[in-house]
């Protein structure tokens, strides 16, 4: 299957130095491996994003705590520990 891609001039000229540099052999490689890397940024957002829908569940069952609510309850164990 062939897909023909149009880049801005900056992105072809990017790419074609990537050629020219030698890591890749064609500009189709440079964006199968920015494809690539797309793909696996979206599967990393994915995966972040149901991190957060979970965490806020679990913040509406279980609650949440301000900063300086922990920061008081860590100084009293503190301050019970160094009894």
């Amino acid at each position: 299957m062939a897909t023909n891609v149009s880049l801005t001039p900056e992105l072809e000229s990017f790419a074609r130095s990537c050629v020219e540099s030698g890591r890749f052999n064609s500009v189709s490689e440079v964006v199968r491996q920015a494809l690539r890397r797309l793909k696996e940024d979206e599967e990393r957002r994915t995966k972040f994003d149901a991190m957060l829908d979970a965490v806020k569940e679990e913040a509406q069952r279980e609650g949440t705590y301000t900063a300086d609510q922990v920061l008081e309850e860590m100084d009293e164990i503190i301050d019970r520990v160094s009894k």
